[in-house]
């Protein structure tokens, strides 16, 4: 690992002090590598757009390609009650947490959420992705902050960051700060799952991750025979 001679600072992720000072950072505008199930990843607080316009600055990633967010429990949007069929619930219900992320159609009720700031930064203009890890450093964390915009940490068309001395060699200059979890548990990111025509039963699979698509297949088809959904 090169020596870091950025400001960026390398709490480790087994402290309930450096979760805070993680959290501190996000809700105060900054960028943080952080751990998740999957791989590592660049986060932002939802409260702060020009933060995550960073994010792609940092990444050298190109615009048209959207950034999703990530919340801690689906019991956060089932508070916020979004418009969504019994069956995205299910679906939902089979696959988070985990190593899956979900499009599904924006709304007002993103604004609940606590995503309000950032509405039209983060997705499409009509759809978001949504990850809930199964990690219990990235749900600790996305509790004491609300709703974070991820993407993976690496430079856009490099390899996934799966060591935090990855994310620290390739872009700890241009970092806050990089919550140190080891090795992460996967060599890939996310399955990513296009839920916006589910009520037609049709789910596309846009990049097949650490969950097989065979996988996610069976668990659709689970969803789609729970008992009073179709």
């Amino acid at each position: 690992m090169k020596e870091v001679v950025s400001s960026c600072i390398l709490p480790q992720s087994h402290r309930t002090s450096s979760l805070r000072t993680i959290a501190n950072m996000l809700d105060n505008g900054g960028v943080c590598g952080i751990p998740t199930d999957t791989v590592y990843a660049l986060a932002a607080s939802c409260k702060h757009p020009e933060a995550i316009n960073r994010i792609y600055s940092i990444k050298e990633r190109p615009s048209e390609k959207p950034i999703c967010i990530c919340i801690s429990n689906l019991d956060q949007l089932r508070i916020i009650n979004p418009p969504f069929s019994p069956l995205l619930w299910n679906f939902m219900d089979l696959v988070y947490p985990g190593g899956i992320s979900c499009i599904v159609q924006k709304g007002e009720w993103l604004k609940k959420l606590g995503v309000g700031p950032a509405y039209e930064t983060v997705g499409t203009n009509d759809s978001i992705m949504i990850r809930v890890p199964d990690h219990t450093v990235t749900a600790h964390l996305t509790d004491m902050t609300g709703p974070l915009a991820i993407t993976s940490a690496n430079p856009s068309g490099e390899s996934d960051s799966t060591h935090h001395d990855m994310v620290i060699t390739r872009l700890s200059d241009k970092l806050d700060a990089v919550l140190c979890d080891g090795y992460s548990n996967e060599l890939v990111g996310s399955t990513v799952v296009n839920c916006t025509k589910i009520n037609e039963g049709i789910i596309k699979i846009l990049r097949e991750g650490c969950v097989p698509t065979t996988k996610i297949m069976q668990l659709f088809e689970r969803a789609k025979n729970t008992p009073g959904v179709l």
